[in-house]
């Protein structure tokens, strides 16, 4: 039971590398404000812009735990995402933010890859699953802290936002501490790191969700109206709530998929559709704001760790970190090209970027992906 406790303990320290994407995410207007000559989608960039280089390093990663251990590789992850978080620092420029963010994409890279990786090495079956869902709610915890976090300090100006990367310095204590090093991953002739059409098709589902979903992180400092506008404490507790609500479903993930069986990843897209909608229709109601970023959050809450469960399952333990990685790939590659994608659509249909017209686009995009997921569901789970 320790050496478990350590292991969640370990898990957490990851998760909140990751939630590190998000810490400009309360802060987006002001830095819009603060760089006129910079374009929308570049700013919204700033948090999908780390998917990049994650995109690389998550398929590095999966070949590099047969060379060097996940232990080594994490503790590399933790140093990098702290000393990127600090470069802003050095000047006011927003290619030098731009730049840094791209870098903590090593991190996020490895983080979201070796996560899944460390869960499927130390628990099998049923706890697997409820491993997976302790990862997403911790994931969700890691985001509360620096959505919420994010939005305090950003009364102070964005720049203080950058504070919170002591988080990535936090973390690698965790994990030099409570992390045991099982070594380099073996591959035999019966356990090649190989991967499958399923490993293929949920990536894919994954990509399609993230599409939609990084669009409520990108979008929502500058969608609310009314008395709410420009408020950062507001639009931080906002995106605080959709990380929040996806710890909850993350802890009732196990209930979950009993529930919602072979179409849970259905069912979250479905979650997130909902969203969508409520705020396309209530940009200026902090409650109806704060329901839609419920169903917002137990959407990533409820797909990302069932997927991740999925994909580890298709594969040999040898081949779980590269299966990781495929999802990782794809689902990073969804966030980055996002604010093109739904921007460029918005204007497309109709005539100017809004986004209550991202917001739209999204709610109908998810909805079909729902539908494809389904299809999918009912063909890899027969």
């Amino acid at each position: 039971m320790g050496k478990k406790k350590n292991i969640i303990f370990s898990i957490i320290a990851i998760s909140f590398l990751q939630g590190l994407q998000f810490i400009v995410s309360p802060v987006l207007d002001q830095i819009a404000e603060h760089f006129p000559e910079v374009s929308v989608s570049l700013v919204q960039m700033l948090i999908t812009a780390p998917t990049l280089l994650s995109m690389i390093i998550a398929v590095v990663s999966g070949w590099l735990v047969v060379k060097i251990s996940k232990k080594k590789l994490l503790l590399i992850a933790a140093l990098t995402a702290g000393i990127t978080g600090f470069l802003p620092f050095l000047a006011d420029s927003f290619w030098l933010l731009f730049v840094s963010r791209v870098l903590y994409g090593i991190a996020l890279g490895l983080a979201t890859t070796l996560n899944t990786a460390v869960v499927a090495e130390h628990f099998q079956g049923d706890e697997r699953v409820t491993a997976m869902g302790i990862q997403s709610a911790s994931v969700g915890a890691g985001m509360v802290v620096a959505n919420v976090g994010g939005g305090y300090l950003g009364s102070f100006g964005f720049t203080a936002t950058y504070f919170l990367s002591i988080i990535a310095f936090l973390s690698f204590g965790v994990l030099l501490v409570c992390l045991p090093d099982t070594g380099k991953v073996a591959v035999t002739k019966t356990e090649k790191i190989r991967l499958n059409y399923k490993v293929v098709l949920v990536s894919l589902m994954g990509f399609l969700e993230y599409i939609f979903l990084i669009s409520f992180s990108t979008n929502i400092a500058m969608h609310i109206s009314g008395s709410l506008a420009g408020n950062s404490v507001v639009s931080g507790g906002l995106t605080g709530i959709f990380s929040g609500s996806q710890i909850v479903i993350g802890l009732l993930l196990g209930y979950v998929t009993k529930i919602t069986k072979k179409y849970t990843i259905s069912a979250a897209m479905l979650s997130l559709a909902l969203g969508c909608v409520l705020l396309v229709l209530f940009p200026s109601s902090l409650i109806m704001l704060s329901v839609a970023a419920v169903f917002c959050g137990f959407s990533q809450g409820i797909l990302v760790p069932t997927a991740m469960v999925e994909v580890s399952n298709a594969v040999p333990p040898a081949a779980t970190a590269m299966a990781a990685a495929c999802f990782t790939c794809l689902s990073n590659l969804g966030q980055f090209i996002s604010p093109t994608v739904l921007n460029g659509a918005s204007r497309v249909i109709y005539g100017e970027t809004t986004t209550t017209a991202v917001y739209t686009i999204a709610a109908v995009g998810i909805t079909l992906s729902a539908a494809a997921a389904f299809a999918v569901s009912r063909k890899i789970n027969r």
